[in-house]
């Protein structure tokens, strides 16, 4: 019995599948086929690095913007204070350390890729700027365009990173036209 086992245990199987080597029939020898699976994980590895590339370049602009957002406030506190500035001699040492700040500042926007948004004599464009008041239209400020901006709206690399708050000039409703729709009778 004992023989029995180690004889069947010792014997190779041979197996009905495995009866030739050849391959069958319409199928690609072994070697086109490692080479078409070596193509398809090349393509497949080159789609990955440039979609992790993608993604760290997204996430790379996401933390700057964050950080010129938290910026903002500091930089428009400090052009006030330029501007409170303005009233000393060219030649003072504040003023000139403060047109000192002021380029540096504006360079460093630039190189973030920060632009402005609003620009007084512009025309409003809602999409990134809000209208917080409206004044009547003039010869010099014609109807929808920018007259003042009360906080400036930036623009980071093609997006919105925070809109202008502007003041727009309007043309007057005119009073005869709203009397003509007023439903009430006249007397």
């Amino acid at each position: 019995m004992s023989e029995e086992t180690t004889e069947t245990a010792t014997r190779p199987r041979t197996d009905a599948r495995e009866g030739s080597k050849a391959p069958a029939e319409g199928a690609s020898p072994p070697s086109e086929d490692w080479a078409t699976r070596y193509k398809y994980l090349l393509a497949d590895f080159d789609n990955f690095r440039r979609r992790v590339e993608r993604d760290r370049e997204a996430i790379s602009r996401q933390a700057r913007a964050g950080l010129v957002r938290e910026l903002l406030p500091i930089i428009e506190g400090f052009r006030v204070a330029h501007d409170a500035l303005a009233h000393l001699p060219a030649s003072d040492p504040t003023r000139k350390g403060f047109e000192l700040l002021d380029r540096e500042w504006t360079t460093f926007l630039k190189h973030e890729g920060v632009e402005p948004v609003a620009t007084p004599g512009r025309p409003f464009g809602a999409e990134e700027a809000e209208a917080v008041g409206e004044v009547p239209a003039d010869g010099e400020h014609p109807d929808g365009t920018v007259v003042e901006v009360v906080q400036q709206g930036y623009r980071f690399f093609g997006g919105l990173l925070r809109p202008a708050k502007v003041i727009v000039a309007r043309t007057p409703a005119e009073e005869h036209e709203e009397s003509a729709d007023d439903p009430r009778p006249t007397e």
